[in-house]
């Protein structure tokens, strides 16, 4: 949590909380917030891929079906009793949700690799800080060498 959400939950003021947690040793750094928000964008970016490879494969079985024979069922009747029929291929209707849908699912991709394709250096970027932020860390852990006398 943050420092104002933290101080709202006690009913305590945010200068109150910043002394408390600089007297445990915290502090509400931005550089931390920024390294999160930096993998949490990766994130999305990866899951926005995931969807828009699942996308691309139902469009294209929606496709590859068109090209063979289509089964239409139903129940009806007094007795609702099951029935079908095998076309030699989709009705129009069919093809034509098919089509506008793998149009749509390829609009919806193309759209997306361009405009994700500075994901590679939002990567780059990510290390970077974090590379920063280890060397930082271990820079405050470091104990000064003995001189040889």
């Amino acid at each position: 949590m943050g420092r104002n959400a933290i101080a709202s939950e006690l009913g305590l003021g945010t200068s109150t909380i910043t002394r408390i947690a600089k007297a445990l040793g915290l502090d509400f750094s931005r550089a931390q917030t920024a390294v999160a928000v930096q993998a949490r964008a990766i994130d999305l970016a990866a899951g926005r891929q995931r969807l828009a490879e699942k996308m691309l494969g139902r469009a294209e079985k929606m496709l590859d079906d068109l090209d063979g024979p289509y089964l239409v069922y139903a129940f009806g009747g007094k007795e609702n009793i099951y029935s079908e029929h095998e076309l030699e291929r989709p009705p129009v209707e069919v093809q034509r949700t098919a089509v506008t849908t793998a149009g749509v699912a390829f609009d919806k991709l193309t759209k997306y690799l361009e405009k994700d394709t500075s994901g590679v250096e939002t990567a780059h970027s990510l290390l970077d800080t974090l590379a920063a932020g280890f060397a930082a860390a271990a820079a405050t852990y470091e104990t000064p060498t003995e001189t040889a006398e």
